[in-house]
């Protein structure tokens, strides 16, 4: 009898560490799919006849499916199921990958990468409430989660290499294309693997904030993608920002009467998860703008062409893996509020570090201290913050914590991308009279000091709040 249930308990934990295998190569795929047409833009401009608004739409359109519609699709998947929903994103996002490596014309890989978007909303929140309820223990899921963000951090890494090899080497199209192995294999083999969950009580979904909750993410994304690319004076971002703040008091009135709300206003006010999706929202935004203003300061101002400004950054990937191999290591050792302060304060000291990268600087000397620092903090970060962010979730609501801090995530790098690479603009802009290089230079440097004070001030909103914030029973200390 005792090898039987000995047996059974070994398949059961093979199992799991089967899907988490299968999940986390789909988020690769998801996450890959973020930057991955950065540098194979040129390529499809040309081939497909793109204007310039048009082009950035390439982009754009995925983030605003994916950011706009996280949160309908988080609860949907704890209504209807996590594994039905995870496995129709990741084939929908397989079939809009075919469309994408197909087209023909600009607005068929628009289209295409709008519904890759709607399939990574549908599938990532869902992928993560999935391993949140198949490793319950706090030290077993804190492995799990550092596994997770280390895979998706290579996938947001690698998306550079990978879209300049293949572009280089074969076509753009490949960039989609490679997308269906990944796939096919996960929707043939997690229905053998995980068993599907959901809300353990009926539930119906609540249509009205269903509604006016993604209408105010996708206004508010909207109007930060527009941002980004003219002013925030310019009517056709500011409209939808003022859109964005009216639908979500709408949301809010609407939600704290309704009987079944989308998104519980207890949900949101639990102390120990608000300060861990706050925090999320200043790194994300310091983030995604030092990727972004990383990319072009190595390709305008160093030289780097463009696979060799992605082959740059595999330091930064192994960087994010040893961070993530740490993390779980510094909870256990330091409890969660030291450990995320120290990660979050060394995040900075690598932003500040990368801020003072000149022109006439070598990689090893000026591109990789840098780099390695960030690095490193950032993946003591974030298997910590989603464990925090995700405390106290249960079967009834794990795919809504997941929806919310994948939301925080976007909504924090879209605020970050726009106002820092906003401001490094201004500041260029105001020193061009002393020359051209230095004032780009310059412009990098204060974006990026910016983005480290947003992290510090991260840091100080855990060390003053998070102590305070109690976790339920079986929570990591803080």
């Amino acid at each position: 009898m005792t090898s039987v249930s000995t047996t059974a308990g070994a398949d059961a934990v093979g199992r799991r560490g089967a899907a988490l295998v299968v999940l986390c190569f789909v988020q690769f795929m998801l996450v890959l799919d973020d930057n991955v047409v950065s540098v194979a833009l040129p390529s499809m401009r040309d081939d497909l006849g793109f204007g310039t608004a048009g082009l950035a739409w390439v982009v754009n359109a995925y983030f605003l499916a994916f950011g706009g519609l996280l949160l309908l699709f988080g609860r949907m998947a704890d209504l209807l199921g996590r594994r039905r929903v995870f496995l129709t994103g990741v084939a929908l996002f397989g079939a809009a990958s075919l469309v994408c490596g197909l087209a023909q014309e600009p607005w068929q890989l628009v289209a295409g990468r709008f519904v890759q978007g709607a399939g990574s909303a549908m599938a990532s929140p869902a992928a993560l409430a999935l391993i949140a309820l198949l490793f319950t223990g706090s030290a077993e899921r804190a492995r799990a989660f550092g596994i997770w963000g280390g895979i998706a951090a290579l996938g947001g890494t690698m998306g550079l290499v990978i879209s300049g090899a293949l572009t280089g080497l074969a076509s753009w199209r490949w960039i989609f294309l490679i997308n269906l192995p990944v796939a096919l294999t996960a929707v043939v083999l997690l229905p053998r693997l995980v068993p599907e969950s959901r809300a353990g009580r009926a539930a119906r979904l609540d249509v009205p904030g269903a509604v006016l909750g993604t209408g105010a993410l996708v206004a508010l994304v909207y109007g930060l993608l527009r941002a980004g690319e003219s002013s925030w004076g310019d009517a056709t971002a500011a409209g939808p920002l003022v859109l964005a703040v009216v639908l979500a008091v709408a949301f809010v009135a609407v939600e704290a009467r309704a009987a079944e709300p989308l998104v519980p206003l207890s949900f949101l006010s639990f102390r120990f998860r608000a300060v861990a999706n706050g925090a999320t929202l200043l790194f994300s935004a310091a983030m995604y703008a030092m990727a972004f203003l990383l990319m072009v300061h190595l390709q305008t101002l160093l030289g780097y062409r463009p696979l060799a400004a992605g082959l740059a950054y595999l330091p930064y990937g192994a960087g994010i893996l040893a961070g993530m191999w740490l993390s779980s290591r510094a909870v256990a050792r330091l409890g969660m509020r030291p450990a995320l302060v120290m990660s979050f304060l060394i995040t900075a000291a690598g932003l500040l570090l990368l801020s003072g990268v000149a022109p006439d600087d070598g990689y090893a000397s000026g591109v990789l201290p840098g780099m390695l620092v960030t690095s490193i903090g950032c993946g003591l970060s974030l298997p910590a913050l989603t464990v925090a962010a995700l405390t106290g979730t249960t079967e009834e609501n794990a795919g809504l914590g997941s929806a919310v801090l994948s939301s925080v995530q976007q909504i924090g790098g879209a605020v970050g991308v726009a106002v820092l690479v906003a401001l490094a603009t201004r500041r260029r802009d105001g020193l061009s009279v002393e020359g051209s290089q230095y004032a780009a230079t310059e412009g990098f440097s204060f974006a990026l000091v910016v983005a480290a004070v947003l992290v510090a001030l991260g840091a100080a909103v855990i060390a003053a709040s998070l102590g305070r914030a109690r976790p339920p029973e079986g929570a990591p200390e803080v």
